[in-house]
């Protein structure tokens, strides 16, 4: 085995067999929700792209900082669907399709789309914040963001790609998409690639809250057996 194949083993083996098993039994019928996903983000893609639809997906999945708190928390779950109109919809729909589907074969649906909604949250309220800090701060966004549309589905994108490099210590896979969306802020500044890496930091929070959990858990167990945990 070549030093390449031995790597692409240790960085991808776990999550290669947690896939391929149910994808070898049922192929795309393993992954309803991704591709559901991917159909509701072309047709909202295309509505979006018609003069008549335009304002429709606006009202229903267009978040901006300027709308109430309210508003944008009714329209978050639909606006993970809802693709840039300045970007090619192709991209987004290749991105939901493997790491959306990637992520209900591993996780399951349900955990999937809590944490696609944790990340995108996570950026939607960053906005706000980085808002309200102005663009003196670090972390602080010009007041014009406020009307800039969040990011879409990118954000879930990128935080379900991050927690499942890290779930099956693809570490090295992980590092590559947090350091890309860093890059992105470093060379071109903008709303989407902040809260790109508001996504990020919430999802590591979630990564850290579980290793802590499994790890307690782990503890409880190793007293409750009488002997050492490294014994029991």
């Amino acid at each position: 085995m070549t030093t390449l194949a031995r790597w692409a083993r240790a960085e991808w083996g776990a999550l290669y067999a947690a896939v391929r098993g149910p994808l070898t039994e049922r192929r795309w019928r393993a992954a309803p929700m991704a591709v559901a996903a991917v159909c509701l983000t072309a047709v909202l893609h295309v509505v979006h792209n018609q003069s008549w639809g335009y304002q429709a997906v606006q009202d229903v999945g267009g978040v901006r900082a300027a709308d109430p708190l309210w508003v944008a928390l009714l329209r978050t779950p639909l606006s993970l669907f809802v693709p840039a109109l300045d970007l090619p919809v192709w991209g987004a729909l290749v991105q939901i399709l493997l790491v959306f589907g990637i992520a209900e074969l591993c996780l399951g649906r349900w955990r999937t789309l809590a944490l696609a909604y944790v990340a995108t949250l996570a950026g939607t309220l960053y906005a706000r914040l980085g808002i309200w800090l102005g663009p003196d701060s670090p972390l602080g966004l010009p007041a014009s963001d406020a009307r800039v549309v969040d990011t879409g589905p990118s954000a879930a994108v990128v935080g379900l790609a991050v927690f499942m490099g890290w779930r099956y210590r693809a570490h090295v896979t992980a590092s590559v998409v947090i350091g890309a969306m860093v890059a992105e802020v470093v060379l071109k500044e903008n709303l989407a690639g902040k809260e790109h890496l508001a996504a990020i930091a919430a999802v590591l929070v979630v990564c850290v809250a579980g290793e802590l959990r499994q790890r307690r858990s782990r503890d409880r167990a190793g007293s409750g057996s009488g002997a050492p945990p490294s014994q029991s």
